[in-house]
């Protein structure tokens, strides 16, 4: 009777759960804003920032990860506000950002052509994160809270090395790799960085500082001795300091910042003050606009996440992301197609994949790529369909290499006392063994398909950058580039954003008037949900609450079993906090 209750009391709650999630569905989109005379546009970017919602996978376990912005409606939206008689400027008020670096870039950026509107840019923050720093450095001025404090550190990147850990369990793993810098394999081979990690990291991480402190030097006109020296002292963490080295304007509350702005706007101080968010405009937005459905498109296929085969969700699936790319080759509306790449990677036959077919499209229509945060590895390869390719400074891509791991439990067995024989028709037919590893003559022709892969890499780039196999083997080896570095090896044609890639891809198709239409097209929060509930979701989504999403991370990089496919992909997730 008990295990009856429970089960009842289990499949109410599941019931309970469609049912909300159904309600949460069929409202969305519904309601409108007013947007009232004398306002000032809110950026409170509390939600994650995404280019396409298909990102996110709704969970019963948080249903607030829902919550999300797109980067071309906060782009759109500040557009918008340029020329909206209603909005007299734009607040910023973030102390944190759950965004991308490019996105970030992207933002600022259409803050700064906001302001040649004559129309003013303000910040306020309290306890602020260096991405938050980042984005409202760009304001006019910036108040921060008496008490609060600004965690302007720099960047940095720290390497976890998982060869020791996995010696003292008894876990061994077989690495077969390509290019001196293909540095995903390292943390299993050694207990420290290589001169080669170091080096690229050094650069990387050099280059991206620099595309970031230049534009908050310029913005609080600040040189860069003086700059580098309120970083290393850290004086943004006392007010008092940070009011003293130039990194704010002005400590004050938040009343007193919003009174400010009334004075700003002539609005009386006993009056409230008319604010609305960025999410509320941009539903008044999408309340007043028109669908068009015109004959003309620029379509724009996003691809985010890691690359695999096959069918599935938060990610680039092989089969799903080919189907998109043939509906786009049968549309007579579609003109022109950009290809909008964020990622690092993955599998090396999905990736091959998708390469075939994106050329296929490329033989029909204009093709141009545009790179977000990542276009590394896998992520770079499928861009070799492109005629043109537009990278943002700050994107990581190149990391032309390949690799392949496999683990085995030799020494753990052995010290436990298993073994095992094994009786076979062929020399390698037991390829792969947990107790004995992998055989030789397996080993052998692995590393013969991670050459023979990085040589079709190193080809299909060679042929799309114009240049030889040996000046791309040079660049290649598993290095990582930042955008700047890539445009100046020629890796990448221009430096610039999905918008710029959009206009080209336009110019391409010698289209005057155009619409720009998403792919895939976006599911509903019920759709996403039914696609990610399963019992591996439920086993996710709970370590993930109990440990906290860093520390699940790394356990994922410890304990997740690499496949024994061939992999291109890229060693570094890269954020700034």
């Amino acid at each position: 009777m008990a295990n009856i209750v429970a089960i009842l009391i289990i499949f109410g709650i599941f019931t309970f759960g469609f049912i909300f999630l159904i309600m949460i569905s069929a409202l969305s989109g519904k309601g409108s804003t007013n947007v009232k005379d004398n306002s000032v546009l809110v950026l409170n970017l509390k939600d994650n920032v995404v280019e396409t919602e298909n990102e996110v996978s709704p969970s019963m376990f948080a249903l607030n990860e829902e919550k999300v912005l797109r980067l071309s409606d906060i782009l759109d939206a500040i557009q918008q506000a340029k020329t909206d008689s209603k909005i007299k400027g734009i607040s910023i008020e973030s102390d944190n950002i759950s965004a991308g670096i490019t996105q970030i870039d992207d933002i600022r950026k259409a803050l700064e052509d906001f302001k040649s509107s004559g129309k003013f840019v303000y910040a306020y923050g309290n306890t602020v994160s260096q991405s938050a720093y980042y984005l409202s450095s760009v304001s006019e001025q910036y108040f921060l809270h008496p008490a609060g404090g600004v965690e302007l550190k720099g960047l940095s990147s720290e390497v976890v090395f998982l060869k020791d850990f996995f010696d003292k369990l008894g876990i061994g793993v077989d690495v077969l790799r390509h290019g001196k810098y293909k540095s995903a394999v390292e943390p299993f081979l050694t207990n420290k960085i290589s001169d080669e990690n170091k080096e690229q990291l050094t650069f990387m991480l050099g280059d991206l500082w620099k595309n970031i402190s230049t534009k908050m030097m310029t913005s609080r006109k600040m040189d860069s001795l003086q700059f580098n020296n309120t970083v290393d002292s850290l004086y943004g963490i006392i007010p008092d300091l940070a009011l003293q080295h130039k990194l704010v304007d002005r400590l004050s509350q938040k009343t007193e910042y919003e009174n400010f702005i009334k004075a700003k706007m002539k609005t009386p101080t006993k009056d409230d003050l008319n604010k609305v968010s960025i999410k509320k405009y941009i539903q008044s937005l999408n309340d007043t606009s028109s669908s068009s459905d015109s004959n003309n498109q620029v379509a724009v296929l996003y691809a985010s996440g890691e690359i695999m085969s096959g069918k599935g969700i938060s990610g680039i699936y092989s089969e799903d992301i080919i189907k998109e790319i043939k509906k786009l080759v049968d549309d007579n509306k579609v003109k022109s197609v950009v290809l909008r790449i964020n990622s690092p990677g993955g599998s090396a036959n999905a990736s091959d994949e998708i390469l075939f077919e994106l050329q296929q499209l490329r033989a029909k229509k204009p093709l141009v790529v545009s790179f977000g945060d990542y276009a590394a590895s896998g992520g770079y390869y499928i861009a070799m369909a492109g005629q043109r390719i537009f990278s943002e400074p700050n994107t990581l891509t190149g990391s032309i290499g390949v690799f392949g791991m496999i683990y085995n439990a030799k020494d753990l067995a052995a010290r436990y006392g298993l073994r095992s024989d094994i009786v076979k028709t062929n020399e390698n037919a037991n390829m792969f063994s947990t107790i004995n590893g992998i055989s030789e003559g397996t080993k052998n022709m692995m590393q013969k398909s991670v050459e023979q892969t990085y040589k079709r890499f190193v080809h299909f780039v060679s042929k799309n950058r114009n240049k030889t196999f040996e000046q791309i083997d040079e660049v290649g080896s598993g290095h990582v580039w930042s955008g700047t570095r890539a445009k100046e090896i020629g890796l990448v044609d221009e430096l610039g954003s999905l918008n710029d890639a959009i206009r080209y891809a336009g110019k391409l198709a010698k289209l005057k008037d155009y619409s720009i239409k998403s792919y895939p097209k976006e599911k509903s929060s019920m759709e996403r949900f039914m696609e990610n509930f399963s019992e591996e979701d439920i086993a996710a989504k709970a370590l993930e609450l109990k440990f906290g999403k860093e520390n699940y991370q790394l356990l994922q990089r410890v304990f997740n079993t690499p496949s024994k496919e061939v992999q291109m992909a890229l060693p570094y997730h890269i954020k700034i906090d």
